[in-house]
Parts: C-alpha cells; sequence; structure tokens
C-alpha cells in the first residue's frame, strides 16, 4: 500500500502520481490507493472500501470527490475506509470490472464486500459517514466503544 499525504485543494492526479514515504509525525493517511494496486478482496473484513471511479482525472466530478474526501481523512479512518480510485477506463482494473461504473460513479461497500450505496454526484464525508452508521456491522462497532 502506498502513502499520501492528505492535503485539500491537492489536484487527484498529482495525489496519485507522487507516494510519499513519511516519518513517524508527518499527518500521513493511509486511506487513498489506486484501482491498479488493490482488488476488492484484499479489503474484504478489514476496510470499507469507498471507490471513486470517473473516465478522466480531469472530470470536476472526480477532483470535487477526492477534495471532499481529503477534507476529512480522520473522519474516514475512523470509519475503518480506504479511497480506491479508478480514473483510466482503459486499464480494465479488477475493482472497475467488479462495480462496472459508467462514467463518474461513487460507490461505498461494507466490510463484507456488499455495495452500500452507488451514486452518480460527489458526496460529503457527512453523507458517506451516515450511509456507513446505518449499517449493522458499525452499529456494533459503536457499541463496543
Amino acid at each position: 500500500m502506498k502513502r499520501f499525504f492528505a492535503l485539500s485543494g491537492l489536484c487527484a492526479q498529482m495525489l496519485l502520481a507522487a507516494p510519499v514515504v513519511a516519518a513517524e509525525n508527518d499527518p500521513v493517511v493511509d486511506i487513498v490507493v489506486p484501482a491498479a494496486d488493490t482488488t476488492l478482496e484484499d479489503w474484504l473484513w478489514v476496510k470499507r472500501p469507498v471507490v471513486v471511479f470517473a473516465d478522466s482525472p480531469n472530470d470536476p466530478r472526480f477532483r470535487e470527490q477526492i477534495e471532499l474526501l481529503l477534507d476529512r481523512p480522520d473522519a474516514l479512518d475512523d470509519l475503518d475506509v480506504v479511497v480506491i480510485t479508478d480514473s483510466d477506463p482503459a486499464a480494465r482494473s479488477a475493482v472497475r470490472q467488479a462495480l462496472r461504473p459508467r462514467g463518474f460513479a461513487l460507490v461505498v461497500l461494507a466490510k463484507d464486500g456488499t455495495i452500500v450505496t452507488r451514486k452518480p454526484r460527489p458526496w460529503s464525508v457527512r453523507e458517506i459517514s451516515r450511509s456507513i452508521d446505518k449499517l449493522p456491522l458499525r452499529q456494533d462497532e459503536l457499541r463496543s466503544q
């Protein structure tokens, strides 16, 4: 898994193109992974994948979604979320083949691999967290805290 700086306003292309190796106390978050580097099975029962698809990294909805997610990385980390990005349909990643998006799509999955929601427009972390908080496994996690 690659480490990336989670800085708001950082364009998606730069984020995905420049992996960063950080020191122990740097504000680095292990939440963004390119789809080419992973499969959905890698995250089964480990994290909740939030997958952002687009036909190009220049799609304004893709860029807006990445910025919305990176504005609140701590909230995503609290929800055990991993953000998987795929803006290259020609690469035919395993994630793209499994979820079969058309154009821009935001797909939120549960830890068991089931699809929680699909959205054709960007969603805020607050909206994503509300949909995740309704899941039975998340309810169990909240009760055990």
